[in-house]
């Protein structure tokens, strides 16, 4: 399983606060999405498509998910808004923020969540108006103590971005730590 670490970057953890363009390059090389191609992908039939841009997504979370031993979660959902097809592979990177909009510290989790099995890193190909899912994750079980991060807000940057979208996220997460599937175009959600 593969960590997002909003604090530093050491072995499987990669850290939200290091230079976005270095992010976004080892992102891409993990992705297959290489920088020198400007964003492309490729499809199965080897055709190129862009990749798609925080610019031309929407972001929101939808069906929110309360489960037993204090998990929540939600549907995560990218919504191409531009008039073109583009392409996602991989995992959304995601970062806390609080009430002032400054960055708390986030780590999370790349696979599998207490809601839904992983769909792994595949091409998810969005023709305008269509959605991409991803399932997040967290714990409070300590809401409203040391261990636990009051956000207000969750950044979401799309796999292979250097800029991000920002959603209301007025939640507990137990020392900032979520969890999130890879995108598909559907993720089957058990609760």
């Amino acid at each position: 399983m593969m960590k997002y670490d909003g604090t530093h970057a050491t072995g499987k953890r990669m850290t939200r606060r290091i230079v976005v363009a270095a992010a976004a390059t080892a992102l891409a090389a993990v992705t297959g999405v290489g920088a020198a191609q400007a964003g492309t992908a490729s499809t199965g039939a080897g055709a190129a498509l862009p990749t798609c841009t925080a610019a031309g997504l929407a972001a929101s979370l939808h069906q929110p998910l309360a489960g037993g031993m204090n998990h929540q979660g939600a549907v995560l959902e990218l919504k191409n808004t531009s008039s073109h097809t583009c392409a996602l592979l991989g995992y959304p990177g995601l970062g806390l923020e609080n009430a002032q909009h400054k960055a708390l510290t986030t780590r999370t989790d790349w696979g599998s969540t207490w809601y839904a099995g992983n769909p792994g890193k595949k091409l998810v190909e969005l023709k305008p108006g269509q959605v991409a899912q991803a399932v997040l994750a967290w714990t409070h079980a300590n809401t409203g103590t040391s261990g636990a991060a009051h956000a207000s807000y969750l950044e979401i940057t799309p796999p292979a971005s250097t800029t991000h979208k920002t959603v209301a996220f007025k939640n507990w997460a137990d020392h900032g730590e979520l969890a999130v599937t890879a995108l598909a175009h559907h993720i089957a959600v058990t609760d």
